[in-house]
């Protein structure tokens, strides 16, 4: 018989563990309610504790936000953010001057490389139903020689990672290559840019009573998957529950199954990076020293300033998607 595609499986709570390349994963789901005048919940926040809200026994959370939830401004160095919003929208503001609405399928893909500060915030426009929010963050990490590379961001709207149908299923190729389907390019200091690292970010839906199979990677891959959503997955007698996660084998062929009900499940893979891995909060570098360095370099320059005002800025309730780039070219959805 030969060898099988589990490698462990373990329940986690929100926070995924990851594998190099990939430093984190966390998934945020939330019931908001309606939102009132300024974007907020039309509900009291008596009880909630605004700043450190991450209590998974409650439906809705408003993170660091006071009156729209979200992550107010911030500053990050050395590494990258991918932002898969499922459902509900996110406004971003940073310090080198983009700023956009993405949502509901988009995609952010953002290089902090030698420093930035950005804002996330969850505007509740709707003020007649709820404003369900469902998204993944993903941070990957830099090499040593692209820790410093220029900040910025990149849109990957929802058409272009639209799912595909396959056998037993539909895949979302948000990073690299699944057989034929090919994602985005990644931007150009990621390590997802270069094919060779065979970075993959997928999300896959499995039908109730169908199974698929995730390809075959070389043997200098890690592949970890998680579970998002739906009933319990099985691979070769191994069971998939909500919060699990799982490492596999990459060169053996995974056949997933959904038994009862449909599964959506999330894959993260990748050729590690293979360095030393210094973190303290939002900074990923090499060294101690890079560290201390990172922080004082935030104290003296605050990585360009915040031209925004508020450090919880939003948009219109009737913005739209759009991403707005430092040098002022606006994009949007077609």
């Amino acid at each position: 018989m030969g060898k099988g595609a589990v490698i462990s499986n373990k329940p986690m709570d929100f926070v995924r563990d990851t594998m190099d390349p990939f430093l984190f994963c966390v998934h945020h789901l939330d019931l908001y309610p309606a939102g009132n005048e300024l974007m907020g919940p039309d509900e009291s926040l008596i009880g909630r504790q605004i700043g450190s809200d991450f209590d998974e026994s409650n439906d809705w959370k408003m993170y660091h936000g006071n009156t729209v939830p979200g992550f107010p401004a911030h500053p990050h160095r050395g590494f990258e953010t991918v932002t898969i919003v499922l459902e509900g929208l996110v406004d971003h503001f940073d310090s080198g001057g983009a700023t956009g609405r993405y949502g509901f399928g988009d995609v952010q893909w953002m290089t902090a490389g030698a420093g930035l500060m950005h804002s996330e915030m969850f505007p509740l426009v709707n003020m007649d139903k709820e404003n369900r929010l469902d998204l993944f963050q993903i941070w990957l990490n830099l090499p040593a020689k692209d820790k410093f590379a220029e900040p910025g961001y990149e849109m990957i709207w929802a058409n272009e990672v639209a799912p595909f149908e396959i056998l037993g299923g539909t895949v979302r190729v948000i990073s690299g290559k699944w057989n034929e389907i090919q994602a985005p390019p990644a931007p150009k200091a990621s390590w997802a840019n270069d094919p060779n690292h065979e970075v993959g970010i997928y999300i896959i839906s499995i039908k109730q009573g169908e199974t698929v199979a995730i390809p075959k990677a070389s043997s200098k891959v890690n592949r970890m998957m998680y579970h998002i959503d739906g009933g319990l997955a099985e691979i070769e007698g191994h069971i998939l529950s909500p919060r699990d996660g799982m490492q596999l084998d990459p060169t053996v062929e995974a056949n997933v199954s959904a038994k009862d009900e449909m599964v959506r499940v999330l894959i993260l893979q990748g050729q590690p990076i293979d360095e030393p891995v210094v973190k303290y909060g939002p900074f990923v570098m090499n060294t101690n020293k890079e560290i201390v360095d990172a922080f004082a370099d935030y104290r003296a320059t605050q990585f360009g300033g915040w031209p925004w005002g508020s450090a919880d800025v939003v948009h219109p309730r009737d913005a739209g998607r759009f991403a707005q780039m430092a040098d002022g070219k606006k994009i949007t959805p077609s």
